[in-house]
């Protein structure tokens, strides 16, 4: 099925908001991220500890530190997107070298004042998420076309006002305004509204549709890290976290006719939208790590909320539409830019955002030696973290919020409590030890957010490696294999069915960490 009905509450909105329910897994929906060590085993860390991915996931582990440990993480990630969009596949590629895992320190020591006890400390960045990628996809539409939704914020627009009240409001700048300065959407008799794509479709046309989303940039956080063991049996630590976004995206629609009659009115569309995200924000992590007996370690921590409270999206579009002789007097090809309808500048806003918390409780069982294996050694481990993506909330960054602008973002949170839920995910892995070599296998899962089953996304990950440990110096590489499954929705529409793609991104990362102890 390739059709979903949108909620029409969201599009009583203004469209010089650009915020949309997608963000929302923008910022959630990601795996777990971490050194070259703690990937193989599939980003179980939450029970372990002895790794800086602690401070980012639970910083009770920094507790296992008596020493001092530089690490960076560099990686290669190889991307290939698969994408169904209305019964027509096409495949898409982007690689990319990218600061992959944490880059940091950690130190610890024993507190000579408190016997039995010792103290760690550790400051270090990751990226939490990577959106370098490329999706395109295209298919025959003979059912809707992305200039209605520039139909129906014209609608909404002449009920209160004239067409030049329109062109010289900037909230619909992205939308009705370029829509009617090149009369790919214009008022016919009887003061209705029409795009030119709508007479195609009621004469039993279809209309060859054509998006690319090229994204770029990513999430990163810098954390400052605490952690105290009290006698090897109980770990208690904490992470005070500043996330980072930066975020690019050029989407570029295209609607053309299929037909070869050069005298319907319209030849094709092309709509690119140029939009960046960038923010900064705070965020608190907590846990610890109980060890009842020798071989097993229990942990708990919870992720308070990111408050990212500045952010700012800049955006700008251009539209070119062929529409072949319908105004006989003008040239059939004509452009704009939306800078035409807000002052030569791109648009911007300022917004806040409340990211989802985090719980998640973990096992670890450590294996003994083993006998003829020159003191082999090794663990089992596993996490289950639960996020509710449905908390996540936008709010106005201004004092005095613009007209309008309270109610989007009180629609816009309505939307994203009823289009998401909370999802579990599982994460499990093992090493094993030989003398300084070791080898580690994991998997992840991470499941759907969103509440209808129509909707299918999903993470997972099965990931192996080697490490290197000898006289304070140490190298891990690991190889992740993940499988990520989402949809992507071209535009929507108040009034209809929306269609939407199918994506299966297939990634595999090359992941390298090098560090000493000191």
């Amino acid at each position: 099925m390739k059709k979903y009905l949108f909620f029409a509450l969201l599009l009583t909105g203004y469209n010089l908001y650009a915020q949309v329910p997608e963000d929302v897994l923008r910022y959630s929906f990601f795996p777990q991220n971490g050194t070259a060590r703690s990937m193989a085993i599939g980003g179980a860390m939450g029970s372990l500890g002895g790794d800086i991915t602690a401070t980012f996931v639970n910083p009770a582990g920094l507790g296992n530190y008596k020493t001092g440990e530089f690490v960076f993480t560099p990686g290669f990630n190889f991307n290939n997107n698969n994408v169904n969009f209305r019964d027509s596949k096409l495949k898409s590629s982007k690689n990319n070298f990218t600061l992959l895992g944490p880059i940091g320190i950690v130190y610890g020591a024993n507190n000579r004042y408190k016997p039995n006890t010792s103290q760690s400390i550790s400051l270090a960045v990751t990226q939490t998420a990577d959106y370098n990628n490329t999706i395109q996809y295209s298919g025959y539409n003979n059912y809707s076309s992305f200039s209605e939704q520039f139909v129906e914020q014209a609608i909404k627009g002449l009920n209160k006002g004239s067409i030049d009240d329109i062109l010289n409001d900037p909230q619909y700048a992205y939308s009705a305004a370029p829509a009617l300065y090149t009369y790919l959407v214009d008022t016919i008799s009887g003061n209705r509204v029409k795009a030119l794509p709508e007479f195609l479709l009621a004469n039993g046309k279809a209309l060859f549709q054509k998006n690319t989303l090229q994204t770029s940039g990513g999430m990163y956080e810098v954390a400052l890290g605490y952690a105290v063991n009290k006698n090897d049996k109980l770990l208690i630590g904490g992470s005070i976290g500043i996330p980072i976004i930066n975020y690019h995206s050029t989407t570029t629609f295209r609607e053309s006719d299929t037909s070869s009659d050069t005298n319907n009115n319209f030849g094709y569309f092309s709509y690119t939208d140029n939009f960046s995200t960038k923010g900064v924000g705070l965020n608190l992590k907590m846990g610890v790590i109980f060890k009842p007996s020798e071989f097993l370690r229990l942990g708990f921590a919870i992720h308070t909320p990111s408050y990212m409270f500045t952010i700012k999206d800049r955006r700008n579009i251009d539209l070119e539409v062929d529409r072949e002789n319908y105004k006989p007097n003008l040239p059939p090809v004509a452009s704009v830019s939306s800078e035409k309808f807000t002052n030569g500048v791109p648009g911007e806003s300022n917004y806040t955002l409340l990211t989802p918390w985090k719980a998640m409780v973990s096992a670890s069982y450590v294996l003994r030696q083993i006998e003829n294996v020159k003191e082999q050694k090794g663990f089992i481990t596993a996490d289950i973290e639960y996020v509710r993506h449905s908390a996540s909330s936008f709010y106005s960054a201004n004092q005095t919020p613009a007209v309008g602008e309270q109610e989007y973002y009180t629609s816009l949170n309505q939307v994203i409590k009823n289009q998401y839920k909370g999802a579990l995910n599982f994460r499990v892995g093992g090493e094993l030890k030989f003398n300084v070599v070791m080898a580690r296998l994991g998997f992840a899962y991470y499941t759907n957010p969103y509440k209808d089953a129509i909707l299918k996304a999903n993470k997972m990950l099965v990931s192996g490696g080697l490490g290197y440990r000898n006289k304070g110096f140490f190298i891990d590489l690991t190889y992740i294999y993940s499988v990520n499954k989402d949809v992507n929705f071209p535009y929507r529409l108040q009034d209809k069915n929306n269609t939407f793609a199918n994506i299966k991104n297939l990634r595999g990362n090359i992941v390298a960490s090098v560090g000493f102890k000191f």
